[in-house]
Formats: C-alpha cells, structure tokens, sequence
C-alpha cells in the first residue's frame, strides 16, 4: 500500500496542474471506486463539473482537494494500487481507469487526470469540509484549517509542521501495545505503514515487540528521528516501488526500495552490524529486523 512519501509523491506532481484549476468534464467508468461517495453517480458528476479546485493537500495517507467557494473537497485514498495520472486528451491510461476528469489548468491548457486502479481498493469521494479544531492547517499544501469529514480522525503526520513531538511521545507511552502496532495506528500517528515502520526502527535498534510503555522519553525522540529521516530519504527518492502498482503522475517508479535496511532484506546482511535479517509474522503481515540491532524485549 502507498505510504506517506508515495502519497506525497503524488500530491506534488498533482500540485501544479490541479492549484486553480476548472473541471470541465468527469466520466465514471467503473462506479465502484465511488463506493464511499455518499450519493449516486450523478451526484459526484454534477457537483464536480465548473468546480475549481483550490489546492491539492495531504494528511498522511489521504489526498483532498478542496473547491473553491464550497464547503466540498474531492477526497482521494489510494488503497493498494490506486494512481494518480497526469496527460492529455489522447493518453491511455490503460484498462484499469476507473475515473477521467478533463480541467483546464490556471494557466489555461487542458489536461486529463485519470483515478487508475487495478484492485479497486482505493476510492474517490466528495465530502463536506470541517474545521480541524486547532485552527492550524488541516494538512499539507494548504494554510485551510478544514478537513474533510472523512479523514477529520486521522492523526497528523510526522512531517507535518503541526506534528506536536511531546503530545505524541505522552499518548505512545500511555498505550498497553507493541511498538509496531502503536506506529501503524492511523489515529496516533499517520501516514507510516509496514515498510517505513520496519526502516525506523532498524534506525532505531528498537524491536518491534517493545511495549510502547517502557520506552523512555529519549528512546522516543530517537525513534520520532528515524521516522522522520526515513519518510525523508524515501521522498527524495520518489517512494517506493516494487512492481508497477505505485508510481508518479508521469507513470514513473520510485527508487527507493534500493536503500532499504530491513524491509525485504531477510538472508541478507545488516548493513550495520553484518548480522542476517529475519523475517517474523506480525499482525497477519510480517516484520523485518536485525537479531543482534534489535534484541527481543525481555519478560514482555
């Protein structure tokens, strides 16, 4: 599934040509990936035809963008193959299109943005705008304080500018869970998935078993580092892809599956310490570590 530095990927490719931008056309080629749209069909089309779009913001995994002068934003979740993709009137976007917008950017040139999504797990849907209650912006690539409703209990990201460290640090070592579980927790801390977990805590030379209760104040800002540094790296080098499911909006693959530490390293050598990195079932996926970097917990 994309994570947060594929989502972002994505948003600022979509940035330039979306900013201001006029829907002139929408088609609906498969309504299934309509499934969270509260209404027919007929009712995203008509709503989204002459809109305009403000701006293209992000909130861990979750794409928005709001309409100007309304209180709608159109929400996008990429599920587990959902692209994004940018061309003109004559691309093909393949068999798996589900959804065609024609705009005419600010600028005045028409372009196409086409929703592709070979598994259907992903969606579009219009939703109303609420105020995300600080008064600070709801996400990332817009100063709106507004969030739609749908993605209003998503925590803040890490690399969010808003992201409080000493909030965070508090709610992880109140929670009676492991490590791992508590950083794939949406409603705690967004946009990190099993790849970028597995990364972290390599960085960290935590395990991913570690009760979230012993860790010290320090062992936090550590891990916050990791975190922080990893979603970084994999954003400068345009996410992570292993097969041809995630790529930009120009249909390109990222790269950063080539510096990996853990995630996908099983039988190979820790790139730290030389000792062979395994990998164990957690949570009906599984989880990558170093046994000599990142020792069991004892009496868990």
């Amino acid at each position: 599934m994309p994570e947060l530095p594929e989502v972002e990927v994505v948003r600022l490719g979509l940035e330039p040509a979306l900013s201001h931008a006029t829907i002139d056309h929408v088609g609906v080629l498969d309504p299934r990936s309509l499934k969270r749209h509260r209404g027919p069909v007929e009712d995203f089309v008509s709503r989204l035809e002459g809109a305009t779009i403000a701006a293209a913001v992000r909130r861990g995994k979750f794409l928005w963008f709001p309409l100007e002068g309304t209180q709608d934003a159109l929400v996008c979740h990429l599920g587990m193959s959902g692209q994004v993709l940018l061309g003109d009137a004559g691309s093909d976007c393949g068999r798996h299109l589900r959804i065609r917008f024609d705009i005419t950017t600010a600028g005045g040139d028409p372009m196409t943005v086409g929703f592709v999504d070979q598994r259907i797990f992903g969606s579009m849907a219009l939703d109303e705008l609420m105020e995300s209650g600080d008064g600070l912006p709801a996400g990332l690539g817009s100063t709106d304080s507004r969030i739609p409703r749908s993605v209003a209990h998503i925590a803040r990201d890490p690399l969010d500018p808003a992201f409080d460290d000493a909030a965070f640090s508090r709610a992880l070592r109140a929670k009676n869970t492991d490590l791992k579980r508590a950083l794939l927790d949406q409603n705690l801390i967004s946009g990190i998935g099993n790849i970028y977990a597995d990364e972290a805590l390599w960085g960290a030379r935590l395990h991913y078993l570690m009760p979230t209760r012993r860790l010290s104040a320090a062992q936090v800002r550590t891990l916050l580092a990791e975190v922080r540094a990893v979603l970084t790296k994999a954003l400068t080098e345009g996410g992570t892809s292993f097969d041809a499911q995630y790529v930009n909006v120009n249909g390109q693959a990222g790269y950063f599956a080539h510096s990996l530490h853990a995630y996908g390293r099983q039988g190979t050598g820790c790139d730290r310490c030389g000792g062979i990195i395994r990998r164990e079932p957690f949570m009906n996926r599984s989880s990558h570590r170093c046994p000599s970097c990142q020792r069991a917990p004892r009496n868990r």
